[in-house]
């Protein structure tokens, strides 16, 4: 109905849709007709509020137009954009559910459910089990045969349709979920809220699948379809005009992280989940993208963390910060990085106090030819990291890890031979911590008992009865204060305290071996505790930390520097090395037997009581190595070896090997992540993963001894091990020269 505006006495207050007809044109391409289209425009957006809708009276098609933050056909109303609607740490753009963390408490599905192969009947369940709640689980015994939910097959063979009614519950069954939902609803009762924080966890949040935006699309891509879609991105004139500069900077940057093997990892990606060699990247493409000139650059070990295959690219933006005029200074012990340097500085000649000195400088050619240095031994293949030509079949027996899921694991069942020693390998990116972390030690730890983190999803694991133990012996610290040491940690320290109690002094004055410990009260100083420092608060300073004045730092009694063992104090064993402690004990075996085995894992430099805050991650992680080769274990144990070549020299790399062996050859498994080609092939077995990173990974390439692997072509670890093998067996002063661009 079309009525004048002048005859219109007032507005429907019913709901009824109101138009404004504000011109009707035909449409020609005159200037005339122009100007009026735009003036019958310009006065309906006006009119309208913003909303302007033009119709074909031919077709009867209308076409809708809005000057606001909306849709113009639905009315969606959207926020004005700015630059805080996008960001996670803005309350604008987070999502409202998860306040832009990502993760939300709610129900642990591992938790529920910790062990799958196991049936409803044998109590799959883990919150039906016992009397308080188990009339849930008589419940869905008695009804599952009416939905054809078999009771006695393990939980992992479920179909998608029985599991789903196992959560959502079916005729008197109330279904996990129900379950849950009670507890919530009478959690005021003590029982109920107990129960409940038992299977809560920080699982993804389910409004954003843990982007942490309220519109997550863009985030959510992999740096390489991030490149792809903005390379692909079309823009008109006046958008071009608009964000053209920023768009060619994010292209640019894009590419940059694609360039140097970063392309599997999402935008979204936290950072502290990132490997040290994801991080040492990310800051090196910063670094290129700034385009700075004349800068120096310090690198420490860039290479940690990359396959051989990786470390090219590596090399590749190195060469690039060097060509825009820009030093480079890396501290590394990578052959590969060494042999592409343009000078090299070799501090040796070996660790410790025998160290610390120019043992050469100069170019690759010169060291080649006239270098005299273990790093010279290793380059021009006077030395090696022995490669094996006969492997371990171990001892028959066989850890079975069927479908892990966890990330971009695509479910490829893991065969690890037990008694043997196994590497797992792959690009940056593949699924090694995954696998090896989240699904294999997790959950054989979660079976054992005793852990309560996070699993990574798998159907379930085979063989586990012919393991007594898993240990993860990775580079975190032995100790948090300087009170834990490299001798008590070990245990060498109690030997050496029953020496110092069993001399003539110590049984005059009464001391038992206690008394020769700085950590607990009879010989230790009283004013620092055996501490060794005190601290001085400042009050709106930080605390400093200065040496005790009563014993000056020795945390001992003044009577302990009196009681003496050939000649030395319990204060100056304490500062002995390794090597020189093993020559002042000789006359005791077991001491020299623990001595021993730090000096075979390459610390016999270091100082026994040296504080264990002052280790690096390598050595940490060498001196629990030692601690486990000491140890007399009957049993039949599982170690995981995380990188363990990180920071070490080649030469130590070969100390490392030998200790493996140690381990093995008692019968134990090992199962190490690492990318170093020399460990590679000393393995027993390889399992490769990939064959690249991120969603494009999480595949089994390859399994199989080093030398089945040399041949295959499809594997980065194969091509590797191929380039290794054809070097130690070709091995030329010629053939080993500087790499060229």
């Amino acid at each position: 109905e079309l009525v004048e505006v002048a005859d219109l006495v007032e507005l429907p207050t019913d709901g009824t849709l109101v138009h404004i007809l504000v011109d009707r044109i035909v449409v020609r391409t005159d200037d005339e007709t122009v100007t009026r289209i735009t003036d019958s425009v310009e006065q309906a957006f006006d009119a309208g509020s913003g909303r302007v809708i033009i119709r074909n009276i031919d077709t009867n098609q209308d076409m809708h137009f809005s000057s606001l933050f909306e849709s113009a056909r639905t009315k969606t109303p959207y926020i004005e954009p700015e630059p805080r609607l996008f960001s996670f740490n803005s309350p604008f753009g987070a999502c409202p559910t998860c306040q832009g963390f990502g993760r939300s408490v709610g129900v642990d599905m591992n938790l529920v459910i910790p062990d799958k192969n196991l049936s409803l009947r044998r109590g799959a369940l883990h919150p039906f089990r016992g009397e308080v709640f188990g009339a849930h689980l008589k419940t869905l015994i008695s009804d599952a045969p009416l939905e054809d939910i078999p009771l006695d097959k393990p939980f992992y063979e479920l179909t998608q349709e029985q599991v789903a009614l196992v959560m959502k519950g079916f005729g008197k069954y109330v279904g996990v979920d129900g379950f849950f939902r009670m507890l919530e609803e009478k959690s005021y009762k003590t029982h109920y809220r107990v129960m409940l924080s038992r299977y809560r966890g920080y699982t993804s949040c389910q409004k954003c699948q843990g982007s942490r935006l309220r519109t997550p699309y863009i985030v959510g891509l992999t740096l390489r379809d991030a490149r792809d879609h903005f390379d692909a991105l079309t823009l008109t004139g006046n958008e071009e005009s608009i964000v053209g500069q920023i768009l060619i900077e994010i292209r640019r940057r894009l590419h940059l992280l694609c360039e140097i093997g970063l392309d599997y990892l999402s935008l979204d990606r936290l950072s502290h989940t990132l490997s040290g060699g994801e991080s040492q990247r990310i800051n090196l493409a910063t670094s290129l993208g700034s385009a700075l000139v004349g800068t120096l650059y310090v690198l420490d070990e860039p290479s940690i963390g990359l396959h051989p295959r990786d470390t090219d690219r590596l090399l590749s933006i190195l060469r690039k910060l060097r060509g825009l005029g820009n030093s480079v200074v890396i501290v590394e012990h990578d052959l590969d990085v060494i042999r592409t340097a343009d000078h090299i500085v070799d501090i040796g000649p070996l660790a410790g106090e025998h160290g610390g000195n120019v043992v050469f400088s100069g170019s690759l050619q010169d060291m080649v030819d006239h270098g005299t240095s273990v790093t010279s031994d290793y380059l021009t293949g006077r030395k090696q990291v022995s490669a094996k030509n006969s492997y371990r079949k171990g001892s028959g027996d066989l850890l079975v890890v069927r479908k892990p899921l966890h990330h971009n694991l695509r479910g490829d069942d893991v065969t690890i031979p037990l008694g043997t020693l196994t590497v797992v390998t792959g690009v940056s990116g593949s699924g090694k911590s995954s696998l090896v972390h989240d699904v294999i030690y997790a959950g054989i730890q979660r079976m054992l008992g005793g852990y309560s983190g996070e699993v990574g999803p798998y159907e379930r694991m085979e063989g586990l009865e012919h393991v007594t133990g898993i240990e993860m012996i990775d580079q975190a610290p032995i100790g948090r204060s300087s009170r834990s040491t490299p001798a008590t940690y070990t245990k060498i320290f109690d030997n050496i305290r029953d020496v110092f109690a069993a001399t003539q002094v110590a049984k005059q004055l009464g001391w038992k071996p206690g008394h020769f410990s700085f950590n607990v009260s009879g010989g230790r100083c009283e004013v620092c505790e055996g501490a060794g420092t005190v601290t001085i608060e400042m009050q709106f300073l930080p605390d400093i930390e200065l040496p005790c004045e009563a014993c000056n730092g020795s945390r001992f009694k003044r009577d302990a520097h009196h009681i003496h063992y050939k000649g030395k104090s319990i204060i100056d064993v304490l500062g002995m090395t390794v090597d020189e402690a093993i020559t002042h004990f000789v006359a005791y075996p077991r001491i020299v037997q623990k001595l021993m085995i730090l000096r075979d894992v390459g610390l016999g430099y270091i100082r026994l009581g040296q504080p264990s805050t002052h280790l690096s991650g390598g050595e940490a992680q060498r001196i629990k190595l030692a601690s486990h080769l000491d140890a007399q274990n009957d049993g039949k144990m599982l170690f995981v070896f995380d990188e363990p070549t990180t920071g070490l020299h080649v030469h130590d790399v070969a100390a490392l090997m030998a200790a493996f062996d140690k381990l093995v050859d008692r019968g134990h498994t090992l199962i190490v992540i690492e990318h170093n080609v020399h460990v590679m092939a000393a393995a027993d077995w390889i399992i490769d993963l990939g064959p690249e990173g991120g969603d494009r990974g999480g595949r089994i390439v390859a399994t199989g001894t080093p030398k089945s692997l040399a041949g295959n072509s499809e594997s980065h670890t194969g091509v590797a091990l191929t380039q290794f093998y054809q070097e130690i067996g070709l091995l030329t002063a010629k053939k080993r020269m500087k790499k060229t661009v």
